[in-house]
């Protein structure tokens, strides 16, 4: 499976970001604002972006923590993460982008305060594994942060399902070319654990102390905060 995500992210990686503004009227930017935030991040403080793609997520966690602090965004997809360190300097931000497996970091244990990743967990292979990763890699107290799309529910649910079903896949595919990645988006999101059922894949992970969500949108999306174990 991962050498397949990997395919198709490469595929529309040119338009990703076009993509994603796009298709969400540019609410995720709010939504990793949020994320940020609910972090505790502060000047100063170490971070490792996840699946950082073109590095939006890494960006708003340097505009917090400031040149006193030090971020690293990482991506298994050299595609994806070939435009952030561009993005980055245009921005006159300095932050390390490399390619790494949210698996399989390659990073000593308790080196961040805090590791993220935005839209990117439930495309790993097993997402457990990468919940254990994070925490490994920060220091006891750290924050994990994770947002991901849900299940949309009430007053939302049935307009954001038709959206996603017909009106995603033929926005996506025409701008993207690649009509698949933007089916198989929706379908993952649709299938993933959300809310609770994803605060158990926390738990089972053995890494954290406590876990939360916080909604976005009745369930469009969610962030899940994980204090790391001592």
């Amino acid at each position: 499976m991962s050498e397949q995500v990997r395919q198709m992210f490469g595929s529309i990686a040119e338009k990703y970001d076009l993509i994603n503004t796009v298709l969400s009227f540019g609410i995720h930017h709010r939504w990793r604002k949020k994320a940020v935030k609910l972090s505790g991040a502060k000047p100063g403080h170490h971070v490792l972006d996840c699946a950082t793609g073109t590095g939006d997520f890494a960006i708003t966690f340097k505009k917090k923590v400031g040149p006193q602090g030090h971020v690293i965004g990482t991506d298994f997809s050299d595609a994806m993460i070939a435009p952030a360190p561009g993005k980055a300097r245009k921005k006159g931000l300095d932050i390390q982008f490399e390619v790494a497996d949210a698996m399989d970091l390659p990073f000593e244990e308790d080196r961040f305060d805090i590791a993220s990743i935005a839209f990117g967990i439930r495309n790993v292979d097993d997402p457990v594994v990468c919940l254990r990763e994070m925490a490994r890699v920060v220091k006891p107290g750290g924050k994990v942060i994770v947002l991901e799309f849900g299940q949309a529910y009430g007053i939302m649910k049935v307009p954001f399902t038709l959206y996603s079903k017909y009106v995603m896949p033929t926005v996506g595919g025409w701008l993207s070319g690649n009509k698949h990645a933007y089916e198989y988006l929706p379908e993952t999101s649709a299938k993933f654990p959300a809310g609770e059922k994803f605060l158990a894949l926390m738990q089972e992970s053995g890494g954290y102390s406590t876990q939360s969500y916080h909604t976005l949108q009745s369930g469009v999306a969610y962030i899940y905060v994980g204090t790391v174990a001592g």
